[in-house]
């Protein structure tokens, strides 16, 4: 059965391809990109995918009051929120305002955004919210604070809404990517750039390169069309488990790696 599904953050990466593969599969999709250059780029794939008639593509920066109220007069039976940030750095020296901005895109923005969606879905009594969160949002790794804090706090926001909003008849799910080669780890990593200097900074420098030239290097990231497939299965299903990550691999590790927080000692 088609749906009308509304998409944010999907100028690029897992977003993009989820919302040409679910124009494909002839459900209407409303692609929310950032940019306006990416609403032209992103009509021009539309059309040469054969799927303009299936895909609108709106600017929908979620943090601009006006591209949300646009957004908002769309009536939908699906919202991905997809959209979202990242900075890294040693949490200790990071500049305060960096992390406020990544919880106001992936928490504060994404939550606002989604109570207007939940408002007329209650109307109508039936809809569904889908979160991409990340594996950041159930483990946590050295500089990488910023991310981790903002998709455990969107952990948070999406199990308790799934538990509010069932009685309502509302589903809620959420989506946990693990590393995909879309570029996103990469510019993550980079952004320390700006303001980290090994000789201001008391935090050495070589173990956030050596991460750095670990987790965002093209050998340690997953080729995306695997997450992009199983994204175009969950999202208009109309059962499945509440959390869908990928790889396997990745899902067995953060399963370790919240069973031994239990276990460590300080």
């Amino acid at each position: 059965m088609s749906k009308t599904i509304l998409i944010t953050g999907a100028g690029s990466g897992l977003g993009k391809g989820t919302a040409l593969g679910l124009a494909k599969k002839g459900h209407q999709v409303i692609a929310g990109v950032m940019q306006w250059e990416q609403v032209t780029a992103l009509r021009a794939e539309a059309q040469q995918a054969q799927v303009s008639d299936k895909l609108r593509v709106i600017k929908l920066d979620i943090t601009d009051a006006m591209d949300c109220q646009h957004a908002q007069s769309y009536d939908i039976d699906i919202l991905v929120n997809n959209a979202g940030i990242g900075e890294t750095g040693p949490l200790a020296e990071i500049p305060v305002h960096l992390l406020r901005k990544v919880m106001e895109t992936n928490v504060f923005a994404t939550l606002e955004l989604t109570q207007a969606f939940i408002k007329k879905m209650v109307a109508n009594k039936q809809g569904k919210i889908v979160f991409v969160s990340s594996m950041a949002g159930l483990s946590t790794y050295p500089f990488l604070g910023p991310y981790n804090a903002s998709k455990h706090a969107l952990e948070a926001v999406a199990q308790c809404l799934r538990d509010e909003l069932k009685p309502l008849g509302i589903t809620v799910a959420t989506i946990n990517p693990g590393p995909y080669r879309t570029g996103f780890n990469d510019r993550m990593y980079e952004s320390a750039h700006q303001w980290f200097d090994a000789a201001k900074h008391f935090t050495p420098e070589q173990p956030l390169r050596d991460i750095q030239g670990g987790l965002a290097s093209p050998e340690s990231q997953y080729d995306p069309q695997e997450m992009i497939a199983k994204m175009i299965e969950v999202i208009p299903a109309e059962q499945h488990l509440f959390r869908t990550m990928l790889p396997a691999a990745v899902e067995q590790w953060c399963k370790e790696y919240q069973q031994n927080q239990w276990t460590i000692e300080v």
